[in-house]
Formats: structure tokens, sequence, C-alpha cells
């Protein structure tokens, strides 16, 4: 995943969800939303963790 596309995708589920009112989202429906958002914000975490990881020197 590329960084500015994980920023996009992650920017897209945020903006889906804010576009509805959850009290029109079946439960089930709202968890599954919020459980993908979850994962893609620990991806883009752990993009964001490879990428700024500062060895020791020497190492």
């Amino acid at each position: 995943m590329e960084w500015g596309c994980g920023v996009r995708e992650l920017a897209t589920a945020i903006d889906l969800l804010s576009a509805e009112d959850p009290s029109d989202v079946p439960r089930g429906q709202l968890a599954e939303q919020l459980i993908e958002l979850h994962w893609q914000m620990a991806r883009l975490q752990a993009q964001i963790a490879r990428r700024t990881y500062v060895r020791a020197p020497g190492a």
C-alpha cells in the first residue's frame, strides 16, 4: 500500500461513516464498518512506523 493510498483509503472510510446517520444503519453493519475503519487505521499506523523507524548507530 502506498503512503498516499493508505491516507486516501482512511479518509474515504471516515467520510463514508460521517455521511451516514448511525441511527439509520443496522447495528451489525455499523459494527462491521467500525471494525474495518479500525483495521485501516492500524495498517496506516504500521506503515508510518515502518517508514519512520530509526536504527541505532552501528546497528
